[in-house]
């Protein structure tokens, strides 16, 4: 079955002659070698290594770049993205600006891969952990004809969209991931979002270190199936606080619990 949901979002764009270099210098990823119509998820870093978001970086052309969001954000989340990508553009031939943009969020409820004649449409976009059961068709501002045989209509809407990212365990902008407190090694996309070949960016020693060193957060995030607790409840086991609830959908939580505690599992990408 597949969940589609549509929304109007902010996105970020990044032109001119020097927006690849730049964004390349600033994200965790390799935007370098980015081929125009693909995508990648990254980090933006603060210099001490925390995290400022989690965004989606799409080479729309060799001079231009849109940084899309995967789930609803506020207009804190894209001001911190502007600032912090804004502080550092001196003397670069490139401009940032906001745009409104209508997305059609598409995720299969069963894991297995959404049918590749939608994730081929115009627009479309791998997003959450990439491996094909969740698209983001941004410029769409309809649900696609091609998916009438495969929707399920009762399943539509935003409380299905995030039951859906629980049980991913997708960590979301301004629930997960607080701008300039979370340890990137918290969240468990390091895999997806870090390229370790790429050269220098801003908040690069921390992850580095961590990787090397084979350490992890003081807490780690979770998805916990059947924990009746809602957002910002601690999480306790064996009488002790051992954790907090960052997100709650379809009986799950989505929450960050101390790295020696057995409980629920990590959040990682499937194999």
């Amino acid at each position: 079955m597949i969940l589609a949901v549509r929304e109007s979002v902010t996105a970020i764009s990044v032109s001119g002659a020097d927006a690849r270099r730049y964004l390349h210098s600033q994200l965790s990823n390799d935007i370098a070698n980015l081929a125009v119509g693909s995508t990648c998820n990254s980090l933006l870093l603060e210099p001490v290594g925390r995290v400022v978001a989690l965004v989606r970086v799409v080479c729309v052309a060799d001079d231009a770049f849109m940084l899309e969001f995967d789930t609803a954000v506020d207009e804190s989340v894209v001001g911190a993205v502007v600032a912090r990508l804004s502080k550092f553009l001196i003397r670069t031939k490139a401009v940032i600006e906001t745009v409104n943009v209508d997305v059609v969020r598409l995720r299969s409820t069963t894991d297995d891969p959404i049918p590749s004649t939608l994730r081929s449409l115009p627009g479309a976009r791998a997003t959450w952990w990439c491996d094909g059961s969740a698209i983001d068709i941004v410029g769409a501002s309809e649900v696609p004809s091609e998916l009438s045989s495969v929707i399920d209509s009762t399943t539509s809407g935003a409380s299905h969209l995030e039951a859906e990212r629980v049980r991913r365990g997708w960590p979301a902008n301004g629930r997960e991931i607080v701008s300039g407190e979370t340890i990137p090694a918290s969240l468990g996309v390091v895999p997806v979002a870090v390229s370790f070949t790429k050269g220098c960016y801003p908040g690069q020693e921390l992850v580095e270190r961590m990787d090397s060193r084979g350490s992890t957060a003081p807490r780690t995030l979770r998805v916990i199936e059947d924990l009746e607790l809602g957002v910002g409840d601690d999480i306790t086991a064996a009488g002790a606080v051992v954790g907090v609830v960052t997100s709650v959908g379809g009986g799950r939580v989505l929450g960050f619990v101390d790295r020696a505690i057995d409980l629920g599992e990590r959040v990682s990408p499937r194999s």
